[in-house]
Order: C-alpha cells, then sequence, then structure tokens
C-alpha cells in the first residue's frame, strides 16, 4: 500500500465534513488510482456523490465496495 494513501483519505474525510464534496472525491478518486480495492475510499466517494444529490454514481460506488467485500457493513 503506497504511504499516501491514508494521508488522501485523511484529506477527503476533511472535505467531507467540510461539505466540499468536489475536493473529498478528488482525494478518493487519487486513493483508487493507486489502490482500486480500497472499500474505504469506493464508500466515502460514495458519500460524497450522494451529498451531491449523484445517487446513480454513488450506489455504483458502494456496489463496487461490495463486490470487493461482500459483506462491508459500511457500504450505504
Amino acid at each position: 500500500m503506497s504511504a499516501e494513501i491514508p494521508a488522501l483519505i485523511e484529506k477527503g474525510t476533511r472535505h467531507l465534513e467540510d461539505a466540499k464534496y468536489d475536493e473529498a472525491i478528488e482525494c478518493f478518486d487519487r486513493v483508487l488510482s493507486l489502490d482500486p480495492k480500497n472499500t474505504h475510499a469506493w464508500n466515502q466517494k460514495g458519500v460524497a456523490l450522494r451529498s451531491l444529490g449523484r445517487y446513480d454514481e454513488a450506489i455504483e460506488c458502494f456496489n463496487k465496495a461490495l463486490e470487493i467485500v461482500p459483506k462491508d457493513l459500511d457500504a450505504s
């Protein structure tokens, strides 16, 4: 795992908390480019997309997390 991933997740989470959803998505996309099986990033990206009203894209992210870990309790 890239050492950059935890910092990007933390930054993306801060953006989510600050309602900076587009910036959060950018962070989680970067994580996913480094680690496409990172279910936390898929779920957090889904939360950001859902907050923007982009429901179909959000569902795709949550479903992707569930494909990776079928019993992922964080997949909204």
